[in-house]
């Protein structure tokens, strides 16, 4: 069955840019379900990757020649790009990072440690991943901070009342997930924020899995810092991007030593780079980070708000189908989600229901997704988790559910 989005967006022409997708796995066309991991590259990216080094391969920012210009062109236009695509006040206020993960560790070992202080208390959320939780952890070991949990109810939705109780004048810094990798909730970052500053708390948005699903506006946000990786935006893997309000970041100590990030070295003293570049040490993965243009382009050539609709399309589609399976249940039923869904089937093993729907040429993830404590609070070791993409299709989903079918007859 064939959606009315799907026709409008043309997703059979759409899955021709991506060429990973036209292969058999194990005798069977390639269902890719996979993406809240990552989501597959179309051309036009694979192409950007290759031009640059065909074409202009150079190291940016000092070269006077031909070649460094343009690569450091190519590369200053990626920053533009990323602060029309976040709406970013400033250009200055673009750091690129090698991830999502690089971002968080670079705020909680810049900021936290410059401003935090003994007794001192960190928020963060039950759903967070664990690179939203361990960098906090390191820092309270080290500083004597205090870190507090959000819960979440059974739905999968964090509970905002307790979060409030939490809030007080200690307070320093609060870490939220913006959409859960594990469960697709959408928290209501917008009210996390606002109360957090009300009691004079900073505050770090995680926007993976956000930033390929939703319209994002960090100055309507009002979010002090806010994370994402480009290979979750049919970008490449290896580059990230982090924003900081620019009054924030100058205020922060250099995350590493080294080339670009300095003004002046002497064996006396070394004075740093302005912003962003004091956050840039070293070479930086310059092919990734003008790929990553292309790909907002490509993203906005296809339209965010179809994408979207497309794949919730494919979230209420999936979820319809998926709850007439005997034995299933879905874990993570919160009223506004992205395209994911994480369920357990009854007397089933996660990991036995991921070989064998691979041996049916699906791919979906498996395990706890970097998301323990959110595992433990639902009282599960892990659960088997489709993710959607704007390539996916309404028959993947049958797919998928002829496959789920095959399972239970294997294993019960």
């Amino acid at each position: 069955m064939q959606s009315a989005l799907e026709s409008t967006l043309d997703i059979q022409k759409i899955r021709q840019d991506f060429p990973i997708l036209d292969q058999e796995v194990n005798g069977r066309p390639l269902v890719y379900f996979d993406n809240a991991a990552t989501n597959q590259k179309p051309l036009p990216v694979i192409h950007a990757l290759t031009r640059y080094y065909e074409g202009y391969n150079a190291n940016i920012h000092r070269g006077i020649h031909h070649l460094a210009e343009q690569a450091t062109a190519a590369f200053e236009a990626s920053r533009r790009a990323v602060q029309a695509f976040l709406n970013a006040k400033h250009w200055q206020e673009i750091i690129f990072t090698y991830g999502t993960t690089d971002g968080i560790n670079l705020v909680a070992q810049t900021y936290g440690r410059r401003f935090l202080k003994e007794g001192d208390e960190i928020i963060i959320s039950t759903m967070e991943h664990h690179s939203n939780i361990v960098p906090w952890q390191m820092l309270c070991e080290e500083k004597g901070c205090v870190l507090k949990v959000i819960p979440v109810d059974d739905n999968g939705e964090l509970l905002i009342d307790e979060y409030e109780k939490l809030l007080s004048e200690k307070t320093k810094f609060v870490s939220c997930v913006h959409v859960s990798n594990s469960l697709g909730t959408i928290n209501p970052v917008k009210t996390i924020i606002d109360k957090a500053h009300a009691v004079g708390a900073v505050v770090l948005i995680d926007g993976a899995q956000a930033s390929s699903h939703l319209e994002l506006d960090v100055q309507a946000l009002d979010a002090d810092f806010y994370v994402l990786s480009a290979h979750k935006l049919y970008g490449p893997t290896g580059m990230g991007v982090l924003y900081g309000k620019k009054d924030i970041l100058d205020a922060m100590p250099p995350y590493r030593g080294g080339g670009e990030m300095i003004k002046e070295v002497t064996f006396a003293k070394t004075t740093y780079n302005d912003l962003p570049y004091k956050f840039e040490a070293g070479t930086p993965n310059i092919a990734d980070v003008i790929a990553v243009k292309t790909a907002l382009e490509y993203m906005a050539g296809l339209g965010k708000e179809n994408i979207a609709a497309h794949e919730n399309d494919l979230l209420q589609y999936a979820t319809e189908q998926l709850s007439e399976l005997n034995g299933l249940r879905i874990i993570g039923q919160a009223k506004h989600k992205i395209g994911v869904i994480s369920f357990v089937l009854d007397g089933i093993h996660h990991q036995d229901t991921g070989v064998i729907l691979d041996q049916q040429g699906i791919a979906v993830r498996t395990g706890h997704h970097c998301t323990q404590p959110l595992m433990q609070r639902f009282g599960i070791a892990g659960t088997t988790r489709a993710s959607f993409a704007v390539y996916n299709t309404r028959e993947e989903v049958d797919r998928l559910v002829q496959g789920l079918h095959r399972v239970q007859k294997m294993m019960l």
